[in-house]
């Protein structure tokens, strides 16, 4: 029960940084240009990324061994996690800038405002490649995080969660999220990834845990702290 509540928790709390990401450029193309060219968009993009998990999701789970499963996945799971926590040290020690949902949609709008208004293409195109590369990453965590231990089923039902409730929160407010705090999202998300990763890639080379999945706690701590120390030894002074 657990296992299944923490699957559950970093597919839904991944998936909704990048659903986030998607519905800013959704919004920002509805709301300049009108909605039926983003909503064509989307739904073509959702289609082509719900063929993909049917396809390789699958299959990966049951052609691949659940040794070299283990291992391939921890090792990308592990990247992914890096890549992501990286991201959230600069940006927390002051090194790089936050990301800014009101500035990417700001940074939307304007390009659409360069373009004929005329070309209904544009939006679609925007939207269609915004959701895809996005549901991308949202398709890599589900499979990642569920794709060993049978956890695929929990997986996907939070990455679906995730992608329901920030759509139905932007439907409402039909506004970026700007106040969702999605650095600190991501940098949640970017340690239990790298714990998972870690887990599973030394568990995929014949490694034993002891307490078997318990161990990922430990794991959780042991980055948090190093990422915390990492921040304190990067930290720019503030500017007076």
């Amino acid at each position: 029960m657990g296992q299944q509540v923490f699957v559950f928790s970093a597919a839904f709390l991944g998936s909704a940084v990048e659903a986030t990401e998607a519905l800013t450029i959704v919004l920002a193309v509805g709301l300049t240009r009108g909605w039926r060219a983003p909503l064509l968009g989307t739904v073509a993009a959702l289609v082509s990324l719900a063929v993909l998990v049917i396809l390789f999701g699958q299959l990966i789970v049951t052609r691949v061994p659940d040794s070299a499963l283990k291992l391939v996945v921890g090792t990308l799971l592990l990247l992914f996690g890096i890549r992501w926590l990286h991201r959230a040290v600069l940006r927390s020690a002051g090194v790089a800038a936050k990301h800014d949902e009101e500035r990417a949609y700001q940074q939307t709008v304007a390009q659409l405002q360069g373009e004929a208004e005329k070309t209904d293409w544009v939006g679609f195109i925007l939207a269609l490649k915004g959701v895809f590369l996005e549901g991308l990453e949202v398709v890599f965590i589900v499979i990642g995080v569920g794709g060993t231990g049978h956890g695929l089923p929990v997986a996907v039902a939070g990455g679906l969660a995730a992608a329901v409730v920030v759509a139905a929160t932007g439907v409402v407010i039909r506004k970026p999220l700007a106040r969702v705090p999605e650095n600190t999202l991501k940098y949640g998300v970017g340690v239990i990834l790298t714990s998972l990763g870690t887990f599973w890639a030394a568990e995929g080379m014949g490694a034993s845990w002891p307490g078997d999945f318990v161990s990922i706690g430990g794991l959780v701590i042991i980055y948090f702290l190093a990422s915390r120390l990492a921040i304190t030894l990067i930290r720019r002074p503030a500017l007076a």
